[in-house]
Formats: C-alpha cells, structure tokens, sequence
C-alpha cells in the first residue's frame, strides 16, 4: 500500500484539498465485479464499453463555438462516448470573459498540440481519445476520428471501474491486457457539472443564451498506472461541490497521450 497527498500549496486553484489517496496496488489481477450491492456503479456507461472520449475545447467568446457545443450534448447522449466540454481562457480578450473558463484547460489543449508536435490550437477543437484533433462542430469528423483512434486500441483497452461504498469513492483500473509492451499512464480525475446555461452580454456572442454540457470544473490526476492492477480510494466529501453532478476518470498514457481507458458515473 502506498499514500499519495496531494499537495494544495502547490496548487492553491485546486478544490479538492487535504485529500490523502489511498493507492492499492496490490489488487485483483482483474477489475472483478463488486464485493456487495454497495459497491454497484449507478451510472450506465459501465456497462458498455467507451469507443471515444471527446475533449471540446470551446469558448463563449468564440462566435463558430455554439454549434459544436450543440453537437456535444448530442454526442453524449451515446453511451459509448464520454462527451466533455472544456472552456479555456484565451479568448477573454474579446470583450466577455468567459464563465467556465480555466487556464487549466488551456495548458491541457497546449500541451496536446505539444505532444502531437503539431501547434494546432484553436477552437471549437475537439480532442478524440487524446490523438486526434478535428472541428468540434463536424460530427462527420468526430466520428472518423473516433473509429481511426480505436483501431489503434482507444479506450476500451483498459477497463475501468467506479463505485461508491458508504462515505467512499473507490476507482478501479484494470492491468495491460496481454501482448502490450510495459506502458505508464496518468489517471486523471474530473469533476463534471452536467449542465450549464450562461446569457452572454458581451463579445462575438452578445445576446446569446449559451448552453453547455458536461464541463469539466476541475482535472487532476490522482495516481500513476504501470501495467498492473490498480485501486484509488477517496472520500466522498471531496467530490461534493456545488454544481457537480458527475466525475470522470482517465486512463492517459503520459499526460498528453492516447487515452487507453476511461468511465464517467453519476455522484447522487
């Protein structure tokens, strides 16, 4: 067993604080179904595995930016597909600052264009599984892009499993599947809040009512995946912010690399 403390000095934007993670490496050889009738995930996509994990990096002061946060909401209606909506900040300039915003989103966009060694950064850009990036309004696009990443393994490779246990989260992520050379991947924790409408006063879309779906509040990671079995613990009490209805979880080799398992649940 070994502890993780997440350190909120170092990052004083960071909500969930004080948090120590129980990291049990020493775990079934699978992910194997739950102890008791406790532990049972309550959210769906459990039960089917993900095909494509789409990261939407929008803005509302991106006037080309709303249908593609149309076409997210109805992206996530297909539980194959994790569908999140991340904000970034750069556009602040234009003469509305945008609600959901964080430079953490920023920095995760950025540091995808580094690791594809291809710059591109824009939006509406749509990440699909941590690979590719196309217009985050074509869903033509989005759907090649998912079936192109998945023959290269995708999300499905390694399964992932949440349920909640009396006052506790427990995060379940299975080993390499047999035939993969020794890889290491970030698991990274979202708090999601489902939904969110913001009338816009300013900017490219003044007088518009935006509606977004599945924003990320907050990403970090929360241990480090090396092949084997591994077991995360938290206390529900971390999770319980206003607005949050949902967590998501990410299996991502490095941290800007192919996202090799993933699973979104419901928190309520």
């Amino acid at each position: 067993m070994a502890d993780a403390t997440w350190d909120s000095k170092a990052d004083p934007a960071m909500r969930l604080r004080g948090i120590t993670l129980v990291v049990l490496t020493a775990f079934a050889a699978a992910v194997s179904p739950p102890a008791s009738a406790q532990e049972v995930s309550l959210d769906t996509q459990t039960a089917k595995p993900i095909r494509g994990v789409i990261e939407l990096f929008t803005s509302q002061g991106c006037s080309s930016c709303p249908p593609a946060d149309a076409l997210l909401k109805t992206l996530s209606d297909d539980p194959s597909i994790i569908a999140l909506s991340l904000p970034v900040d750069y556009w602040n300039y234009l003469g509305w600052k945008d609600t959901f915003a964080s430079p953490r989103n920023t920095e995760r966009q950025r540091n995808y264009a580094r690791n594809r060694g291809d710059g591109a950064i824009y939006t509406p850009q749509a990440i699909v599984n941590g690979v590719a990036h196309v217009n985050g309004a074509s869903k033509t696009a989005i759907e090649q892009a998912i079936d192109d990443t998945s023959k290269m393994g995708g999300p499905a490779q390694v399964p992932v499993r949440f349920w909640q246990e009396r006052n506790t989260l427990n995060f379940a992520v299975a080993g390499d599947p047999p035939g993969h050379n020794p890889r290491e991947a970030t698991v990274w924790l979202g708090v999601v809040q489902m939904t969110g409408s913001v009338p816009i006063k300013e900017g490219e879309n003044a007088g518009k009512t935006l509606t977004y779906t599945n924003v990320v509040r907050e990403l970090t990671p929360i241990g480090i995946w090396k092949g084997t079995p591994l077991k995360v613990q938290l206390p529900r009490a971390a999770m319980m912010q206003a607005d949050v209805q949902k967590i998501v979880v990410l299996v991502q080799e490095g941290r800007s690399g192919p996202i090799i398992g993933a699973t979104m649940a419901g928190l309520w």
